[in-house]
């Protein structure tokens, strides 16, 4: 089996190239970073001669999407894929509406271009549950719940995105939507926390109450393969532990050794501030708020997932527990510093 994976450098992308390599699949993968990408072909290599795979070793195909030539570019390497995985994206709690749209609804556009051109009907759409924040507390959330108008202009972006797949009318595309991904390689989530754990201290909104869910990246690599083989429809992925903030960042500290420092703020204050400084990123194009009203609500108000339809459909049952993953991100994050 052939499968293409965009974005096969980012976070995600390079866990799913990894475990591909090691089941003997033929593997396409584009990205815009070479050193990334020798990064990637060197695990690539790891995993497929620990597992003694049968298969050719993993492609990469230097891609920066949603610039001019990147729909060719596209076009040629998905030539004979019996799927694609599309993980490219840009994620970010701050930019502008042209940086999300070019990297996240015309890297969309490209895939499907590459789809019809080549008859490819399996495509598996990375989105995001941010698409269901709305500044507040909202619980057992069901991929058919209606969606707020979007709260930042990436759940915009990877709306839109949605959308076009839906219009696609594929016969076999699947959306997933993880919460919150984390685990080795992470240079998201957990590096913005730990720089708070280390350097100040972790804001405690609302009580510290909040349930958050997040997700082990590998239990998202197994949503992806068990998705090669599903229905189409729209899947929430999650590791289904929902958490409360202050004992989440209790657990990510022991975990990584830090001091708890944490401490109650007021939000509304707090998303006071946050408004001041979007205002001044606004004036000052370039310039990246510190923190967002976004990033403030993400760890201030509840958001859990209804995984049912995932279970039922897909199959899908957590493996990496939160505990183990936590774990496994810190013995990750330990060797890496020493």
């Amino acid at each position: 089996m052939k499968i293409l994976v965009t974005g096969g450098t980012g976070f995600l992308g390079r866990h799913l190239v990894w475990r591909l390599a090691g089941q003997g699949a033929q593997v396409v993968f584009t990205g815009r970073n070479r050193a990334s990408a020798q990064l990637v072909l060197a695990g690539a290599s790891a995993q497929h001669s620990a597992a003694s795979a049968p298969g050719r070793a993993p492609r990469y195909v230097e891609i920066d999407h949603g610039v001019a030539d990147a729909g060719r570019r596209l076009l040629d390497c998905a030539e004979g894929a019996d799927a694609i995985v599309h993980c490219a994206a840009l994620a970010a709690p701050w930019g502008s509406r042209q940086a999300f749209a070019r990297a996240n609804i015309r890297s969309t556009a490209e895939v499907l271009d590459a789809c019809a051109a080549h008859r490819i009907e399996r495509l598996i759409h990375i989105s995001t549950p941010s698409v269901y924040f709305a500044f507040e507390d909202r619980l057992g959330i069901r991929e058919d719940a209606p969606l707020p108008p979007p709260a930042t202009e990436y759940a915009r972006s990877k709306r839109e995105a949605e959308l076009m797949v839906l219009a696609a009318g594929l016969p076999r595309a699947v959306i997933l939507r993880p919460r919150a991904i984390f685990g080795p390689w992470d240079q998201a989530l957990l590096p913005r926390l730990l720089r708070l754990m280390r350097y100040g201290r972790v804001p405690l909104l609302r009580g510290g109450r909040a349930l958050l869910d997040l997700t082990y990246v590998d239990n998202v690599v197994d949503a992806i393969l068990l998705s090669l083989g599903a229905p189409s429809g729209i899947y929430n992925i999650s590791n289904g532990e929902p958490i409360a903030a202050a004992d989440l960042f209790a657990r990510i500290a022991a975990g990584f050794g830090l001091p708890v420092r944490a401490t109650n703020r007021p939000y509304a204050l707090a998303d006071a501030v946050a408004r001041v400084l979007e205002l001044g990123a606004r004036l000052a194009p370039g310039w990246e708020p510190p923190v967002t009203r976004y990033s403030l609500g993400a760890i201030a108000y509840s958001q859990t997932l209804d995984l049912q339809n995932a279970r039922d459909t897909l199959g899908y049952a957590p493996s990496v527990s939160l505990e183990e993953g936590i774990a496994r991100t810190a013995a990750w994050w330990k060797e890496q510093a020493a």
